[in-house]
């Protein structure tokens, strides 16, 4: 009898204790909720929604801009003067500018001879044009490989020129800055930029330089990107449709309206004497390219872009390499805001209203605004506003102003129209990261100048199967773990369950996706698997 009452007991003991501290822990969430979490709560929706609205009014704008340059045609040809560059009887191939070709590259095993390759085979007459490699690479082997591939083409005739150096001070914009020292640069004109996974087109410098000859006031010429691996998984197709965003609507825009935007850091043709009034290749930030491109602006250079003109590479496949990148993308931009912000306000050889857009529409809502609200108030915000029923989202800023910015980004790749679903929960759990690296950027904070190079596979995992078959890959279950977002999906979980016991919004069917989407991709479920070795 004593034995079966002690086991009567105990649950009640602990059911009491628990019920205490229940009753203990809602007796100090109403107490502090009126006085403090419902105000700070109001005052997060107000500075969300107002964050919502710029962001929903650069987009609009956008829109608007990009339909007005479809309508009247302002094609790079008719706003800029364009003719092919001829031959001379006189001077000979002296006639044409003078190019070089910087391919840098860092450990690029897999894509390295495609690079090399399509850089060999541009048409230019081959006097008048210089590729120059910028290795950069620690593995040896690699390196071999490398120099072995550049010896093959000079053999071919081609003038190609193997740059090394004994350290990564600066990594990409210290080897660019490098090989612009050498001798024979003094005599080129222009510098194309390829990164080692990118492929030009033959015709490629047929189609810039003509811009550059008859327009001394451009500085820079664009192409967009063409991805080869689009199609590799859902992460690249999602990725497609936010870069292609950008090309098709951000560049243009800028393009057509101000004659700026960021270079890129590849697929792009530069007039060298511009490229060294703006003061060079600068390491201060991760985006060198971004930096060269406002510096230049500032000094009244023009840029271009070309829609048409598309140089195939490669999208990071994998979900580590992607959320390096993404840290690069957006730390870089926010920290070079912080930078120069005073320098663009006090620049005199640039109209008030190019630097207002340079500001406010390029800086501050595209990269800082873009990434905060997207985390905060849709992974953040208004979940909480489901444990707070006394405060509400308006409808037009919890619905209707995200769908249409939406749409507004998804008519850039119309063939993923029916991915949009996808996207939006993708975006959303990139957003923790970019916002993250935002504030690492602003603040200057530890991981501020982290350079890690983007992983390129190439045909690597196609090789595979031709090989000796791999044996059962090694899982290690730390490196695929990612603790945040399985944190934030918990909190997604949470509210959407307490709004489908206790609320009213029908928020939780939105929680429960966005959720489920943050345990994937915090489990590592998402992109290419490539197998330890």
């Amino acid at each position: 009898m004593d034995r079966l009452s002690t086991t009567t007991v105990l649950p009640d003991t602990f059911q009491g204790a628990r019920d205490d501290f229940s009753m203990q822990m809602g007796l100090i969430w109403d107490q502090i909720k009126a006085p403090l979490i419902v105000p700070l709560l109001k005052l997060a929706v107000a500075i969300c929604l107002m964050m919502s609205l710029m962001l929903f009014i650069e987009r609009v704008y956008m829109g608007i801009v990009i339909v007005l340059v479809k309508l009247f045609g302002r094609k790079p040809e008719k706003r800029y003067k364009w003719e092919p560059v001829k031959d001379d009887v006189e001077f000979g191939n002296s006639a044409y500018p003078m190019v070089l070709v910087q391919i840098p590259m860092y450990n690029e095993r897999e894509v390295y001879q495609l690079s090399i390759g399509a850089a060999c085979g541009l048409s230019w007459p081959s006097d008048r044009i210089v590729i120059q490699v910028l290795d950069d690479s620690t593995d040896p082997v690699i390196k071999d490989m490398v120099e072995l591939e550049c010896q093959r083409w000079a053999s071919k005739g081609i003038n190609i020129k193997y740059e090394i150096r004994d350290n990564r001070n600066g990594y990409k914009a210290g080897a660019l800055k490098e090989g612009m020292k050498h001798s024979y640069v003094k005599h080129c004109d222009y510098v194309a930029i390829f990164d080692a996974d990118f492929q030009p087109e033959p015709d490629f410098l047929w189609r810039t330089i003509p811009f550059l000859v008859h327009n001394p006031q451009v500085a820079l010429v664009q192409a967009r990107w063409k991805f080869v691996n689009a199609d590799e998984c859902l992460m690249t197709r999602m990725q497609e449709m936010s870069l292609d965003y950008h090309f098709t609507v951000e560049q243009e825009v800028g393009s057509s309206t101000y004659a700026f935007f960021g270079f890129n850091g590849t697929a792009g043709v530069w007039r060298i004497s511009a490229l060294n009034e703006a003061g060079g290749w600068k390491d201060r930030t991760t985006v060198e390219d971004m930096d060269l491109a406002v510096r230049a602006s500032l000094k009244g250079w023009k840029f271009l872009y070309l829609g048409t003109l598309k140089v195939k590479n490669e999208l990071p496949s994998t979900l580590k390499a992607y959320r390096y990148q993404q840290h690069r993308w957006s730390c870089g931009p926010a920290n070079l805001f912080r930078k120069m912000l005073m320098e663009i306000i006090r620049n005199k050889k640039v109209t008030t209203w190019k630097k207002i857009h340079v500001i406010y529409s390029f800086f501050f809502v595209r990269k800082i605004i873009a990434h905060v609200v997207t985390f905060i108030f849709y992974c953040i915000v208004l979940p909480a506003t489901v444990l707070v029923p006394e405060v509400e989202v308006p409808k037009w800023g919890a619905v209707y102003i995200p769908s249409i910015i939406t749409i507004l980004n998804a008519v850039g790749t119309p063939r993923s129209l029916h991915l949009m679903v996808f996207w939006i929960l993708f975006e959303n759990v990139m957003s923790l990261h970019r916002t993250k690296a935002t504030f690492i950027g602003l603040l200057e904070a530890g991981r501020v100048n982290e350079w890690i190079v983007t992983e390129k596979l190439g045909d690597a995992l196609k090789a595979k199967p031709a090989t000796k078959a791999p044996k059962k890959p090694r899982f290690r279950f730390g490196e695929r773990l990612h603790l945040l977002e399985l944190v934030v999906g918990a909190f997604l979980f949470f509210c959407g369950c307490y709004d489908l016991t206790f609320g009213k919004t029908h928020y939780f069917l939105y929680l429960y996706l966005q959720s489920i989407a943050f345990f994937i991709m915090g489990f590592g479920y998402i992109g290419t698997i490539v197998p330890n070795s």
